[in-house]
């Protein structure tokens, strides 16, 4: 087993209480399982979006600067779609 760290977290009583559900029903060992795992979940959803605070608030700003939204009606949209569709089928 890998060395471990001990360190010492708050929670507000609604995740505490949700932490220590999950270990009375089983679903964990320990609190510390618990909470190792939420961590690990979010390490590997934070990897897989693989984006920075800063690209994030690039992309924002990217959205900003394309300016307003434009109305749009899905039927018209897919019966575009539609045409194209049969125009590069011959």
């Amino acid at each position: 087993m890998a060395p471990v760290e001990k360190i010492t977290i708050a929670l507000p009583p609604d995740l505490a209480a949700s932490v220590r559900h999950a270990v009375e029903v089983g679903d964990y060992g320990s609190a510390s399982d618990a909470v190792c795992e939420a961590v690990r979940e979010w390490q590997n959803r934070r990897d897989l979006l693989g984006y920075t605070v800063d690209d994030l608030r690039g992309l924002v700003q990217e959205g900003i600067d394309s300016g307003p939204a434009i109305a749009f009606d899905a039927r018209d949209i897919k019966q575009a779609a539609r045409r194209r569709l049969a125009a590069s089928r011959g």
